[in-house]
């Protein structure tokens, strides 16, 4: 009973960061949420529990395949094509690190979303804002 109260206080939290957030903030907490995804799936490999093991690394799987597939090839050029590439050899491992039971090869998906991330978080807020302007007027 204490866990679903939990689980649905977090939904809900979730929920009212998400209302409030700009892509920006969007594409931090997917990212956030596929690191915290790989640390479980970690948890539940070194326990041997496959069944949430699997779980965790089809959410993260499924979270960078969210990432690759909202990247605007219009607008990156070559980073946005670095970019999927790179998303796709993430989910590639982490299917490897699932039929292998191998967290090492978590920990290097894990590694290569985090440099991602702290790039994505160092963009100073002038130019999120200026992005998002840029993009609003394209897209009247």
């Amino acid at each position: 009973m204490y866990n679903a109260r939990v689980k649905n206080y977090q939904k809900e939290a979730l929920k009212t960061r998400v209302a409030g957030a700009d892509r920006y903030e969007i594409i931090q907490m997917l990212m956030a949420g596929a690191i915290e995804k790989m640390v479980l799936a970690k948890v539940a490999i070194d326990k041997k529990h496959l069944e949430a093991k699997s779980e965790h690394l089809s959410k993260a799987s499924a979270i960078l395949g969210a990432l690759r597939d909202c990247l605007d090839f219009k607008v990156g050029g070559e980073v946005t094509e670095n970019l999927f590439s790179l998303y796709s050899y993430m989910i590639e491992r982490l299917i490897d690190a699932s039929i292998h039971n191998d967290v090492k090869i978590v920990d290097e998906v894990s590694n290569l979303l985090k440099e991602i991330k702290s790039a994505w978080d160092a963009i100073p807020v002038e130019i999120r804002n200026q992005t998002f302007a840029e993009n609003s007027a394209h897209a009247s």
